[in-house]
């Protein structure tokens, strides 16, 4: 049962990139806290009836931005979430700015070595069917580790640690900061 001090926290959002763990970081989140857990990309194909590499076909990445910032704007008008968003995310700014205003953000690090063994195999990630995964991984990090830094109220390091365990750090940071 989840204490008095949860019930008043504000919306938990997950950033990172591909690989960073944030849905399963943030079911554990939603786990302690009781709390809905909701994964921006699974409510995209709901809405959509189209899996993620299927929009990126038809629509290219421009049509799914333009998706995933309607899904996000919504997801984050909800109360009492946990959510974990898909690695492009804070390419927009609206999204940026929805994240950062309504909620804590949490930016999930995760170096590419990491993130690329837990991606390897994963073809439901279009940005990385390409020649040298690894390549890839590294210039989307570049471009998007500041704007991960921007909008992140805290930083985690994922390469220490169990899903759960770095969930149990997460609760105990916000909870740390939010007494002080």
């Amino acid at each position: 049962m989840p204490s008095k001090e949860f019930n008043s926290l504000p919306n938990i959002y997950l950033v990172g990139p591909m690989g960073a763990g944030k849905t399963t970081v943030g079911r554990h989140l939603a786990d302690f806290l009781d709390r809905q857990f909701l994964d921006s990309d699974h409510e995209i194909e709901r809405k959509t009836g189209a899996n993620i590499p299927w929009i990126f076909e038809k629509e290219g990445e421009v049509g799914f931005r333009q998706r995933e910032t309607t899904v996000i704007d919504e997801l984050t008008n909800k109360s009492g979430i946990v959510l974990a968003t898909g690695g492009g995310v804070v390419t927009q700014a609206a999204n940026r700015e929805f994240l950062k205003q309504r909620g804590i953000v949490i930016y999930l690090y995760t170096p590419v070595e990491i993130q690329l063994q837990r991606t390897y195999r994963d073809k439901n990630r279009p940005l990385l069917q390409v020649e040298n995964p690894a390549e890839k991984l590294s210039s989307l990090l570049t471009v998007r580790d500041p704007l991960y830094r921007d909008v992140a109220h805290y930083i985690i390091e994922t390469n220490q640690g169990a899903a759960r365990d770095l969930a149990q750090r997460i609760l105990q940071l916000i909870i740390d900061k939010k007494i002080k």
